[in-house]
């Protein structure tokens, strides 16, 4: 049975939260929330990522660690959801929920330590992982926001590797229909696992 770590419901989670990853040196952005009368908070009609996204489109020069700053967004808009930048610190995988928890299992059982796993509602997970940095070579990386793709990820559908000019929406935001983003494995202060070695076992 996975651990499931949730914060507890109490005004400030948000900003409690904001305030701890930029303890550990990681990027916050401010994001949008569960609208109440419409998907998303934003004005945009048919929203394609309802709560998931920065309210800016500055996001990527916004992002902070500054914590004056993030009290000042968290004091304007409480319900604001987080947003991590990736490609920084930490890349991110993003993969089907099932498959998700049979690789944590398996690395479970191999000894190899999974690094932070965040749950998104039912349906996904966000397997944390050590930035490959910038690479020389451009094949080497793909984002969920462009166009390319490499070749395997036809042998991997599903699977989304957020690296630079990317993000994701992190614990403990609230997405609509009450779905919560939790953390299913939390960080723990260790290392951040090697992206490659992680994902042999996703694509297993």
């Amino acid at each position: 049975m996975l651990a499931v770590t949730r914060y507890s419901r109490t005004k400030n989670r948000l900003a409690d939260a904001a305030r701890d990853y930029a303890r550990r040196g990681w990027q916050v952005v401010a994001g949008a929330s569960a609208g109440v009368d419409r998907a998303c908070s934003c004005d945009r009609i048919g929203c394609p990522d309802p709560g998931a996204h920065p309210v800016s489109a500055a996001w990527g020069i916004q992002a902070t660690t500054d914590a004056e700053t993030l009290n000042r967004w968290w004091s304007r808009d409480p319900a604001a959801n987080l947003i991590l930048p990736t490609g920084h610190v930490f890349d991110v995988f993003d993969v089907p929920a099932e498959p998700g928890r049979a690789a944590i299992e398996a690395m479970v059982a191999a000894g190899v330590p999974t690094g932070p796993v965040a749950g998104v509602g039912e349906e996904r997970l966000l397997f944390f992982v050590a930035t490959r940095g910038n690479p020389e070579d451009e094949a080497e990386w793909w984002s969920c926001h462009l166009d390319s793709t490499p070749e395997t990820i036809v042998d991997n559908p599903g699977m989304r590797w957020h690296c630079r000019d990317s993000y994701v929406v992190a614990p403990p935001s609230v997405l609509p229909s009450g779905r919560e983003v939790f953390w299913v494995r939390p960080p723990d202060g260790a290392p951040l696992p090697d992206p490659l070695r992680i994902l042999e076992f996703l694509a297993d």
